[in-house]
């Protein structure tokens, strides 16, 4: 998305089925040195996307990794029909002292391009939003067996926001789609992929 060629990581959304593979696969990223932070959500996916991801589930482990490569290893060696979402990091935008518990993890995609001009309003917005502590620029990609029968268009356009907040995920929510609406009226398309409701932490 932008000139920068660093990397910095990234997250994972991988299905938990309740079955022997995801509780081996949470179990061994609980000690896993790759793993940064592990979580379980439940996944929101927005009317726009769903068409993209009919066999998406409803409660994902969520992880915070350092190398994308082996997290892509570890996934393709379930056996599951329901695809994991990769999103690696290509740009911070910022990083703030953790104040709350991370609550709320919200995936957006910008819709007609990321010229630096509109990445710089993104920025410079986000950058206001108190409950914002960390965000970033990056792309997807989906880890999965099988191909989708329709292919998600803006893959490379990612902007990922974690949200620091004692509040109900349904406020975080509303403060989220706030953020997004006040880029929007900027004339910057960005719209909501995934939103991740942090139920538990375990690591």
């Amino acid at each position: 998305m932008t000139d920068n060629p660093k990397t910095t990581g990234g997250y994972v959304c991988a299905p938990y089925l309740h079955d022997h593979d995801s509780i081996e696969l949470k179990d061994s990223w609980v000690t896993s040195k790759n793993i940064e932070s592990l979580y379980f959500v439940t996944a929101t996916f927005s009317e726009d996307s769903k068409p993209y991801f009919l066999t998406s589930s409803n409660h994902y482990i969520l992880a915070k990794f350092k190398d994308s490569e082996k997290i892509s290893k570890e996934i393709l060696a379930q056996e599951t029909d329901k695809p994991s979402f990769l999103f690696k990091v290509d740009d911070n935008i910022f990083e703030r002292p953790l104040t709350e518990k991370t609550n709320f993890v919200s995936i957006y995609y910008l819709e007609y391009g990321d010229s630096k001009y509109d990445l710089r309003d993104v920025s410079a917005h986000v950058a206001r939003r108190e409950k914002v502590y960390r965000a970033g620029f990056g792309n997807m990609k989906l880890l999965s067996k099988e191909s989708p029968k329709f292919e998600f268009p803006y893959s490379d356009h990612i902007v990922m926001l974690e949200i620091s907040s004692d509040k109900s995920h349904q406020s975080d929510n509303k403060y989220c789609e706030q953020t997004r609406r006040d880029i929007c009226r900027k004339g910057i398309v960005m719209n909501n992929l995934v939103s991740l409701s942090i139920l538990e932490t375990m690591k």
